[in-house]
């Protein structure tokens, strides 16, 4: 049996090498590229992505990743995004005051958490939805986050790719009071995203990967 082909996108962020090593686990052959074509016909195309939200779009846009992204969402062909490279799927991020454009795949605000203690790191539960794919036989399960940014209100989006899309929410602190709620994933037609890092949450992330990978 012909293992799918997921292609990495190397626009110089994220942990590319964790990443590659991830989905090979999980069942994919992979590729490392910054080249549109072997990007655009692979059957999955990983976004992943580390640090500010500018220099992940401005490396994006130098090798015109948006594209790439958008050309194979128009296709149906499936796409995943990891922390940052999640966020740059949304219209804008915000950062000490800077606005920086992004993919805008989804209407949506990248927004510095509003909680006590920022960044928000460590292992999570997260509220899934019922009909989630991504999440199937792990919805219970904690996953790893690392970030001082997120999207913390959900713009309600339809599009011609697929029904409303499904969202995983959890919350930085142990209640309300504390805590601040935010997204940590999206379920939309061919395009899928993680604000944890599935590659650094153990068990439950591998089986994420395993989930993804078997539905390309």
């Amino acid at each position: 049996m012909t293992r799918p082909h997921v292609a990495v996108l190397d626009y110089g962020s994220g942990n590319l090498r964790s990443a590659v090593r991830a989905m090979e686990r999980a069942g994919a052959e992979v590729t490392l590229t910054s080249d549109r074509q072997v990007a655009q016909e692979a059957d999955g195309l990983l976004v992943p992505g580390v640090g500010a939200y500018a220099a992940c779009m401005a490396g994006l846009s130098a090798i015109r990743g948006q594209e790439v992204i958008g050309r194979r969402l128009a296709g149906g062909r499936p796409v995943l995004g990891i922390c940052v490279g999640m966020q740059i799927l949304f219209s804008r991020g915000v950062e000490h005051g800077v606005e920086t454009a992004g993919c805008d795949e989804w209407p949506g605000t990248v927004e510095r958490l509003q909680a006590p203690v920022v960044p928000h790191m460590g292992w999570n539960t997260v509220e899934v939805p019922a009909e989630s794919r991504l999440f199937a036989g792990i919805a219970d399960e904690r996953f790893y986050f690392v970030h001082s940014y997120g999207v913390r209100e959900w713009e309600l989006v339809t599009n011609d790719r697929t029904r409303a899309p499904l969202v995983t929410w959890t919350e930085t602190g142990p209640d309300a009071e504390r805590g601040d709620r935010f997204v940590a994933a999206v379920e939309n037609g061919p395009l899928s995203a993680t604000q944890f890092h599935p590659e650094k949450s153990g068990d439950a992330g591998a089986a994420l990967l395993r989930n993804w990978v078997l539905s390309l």
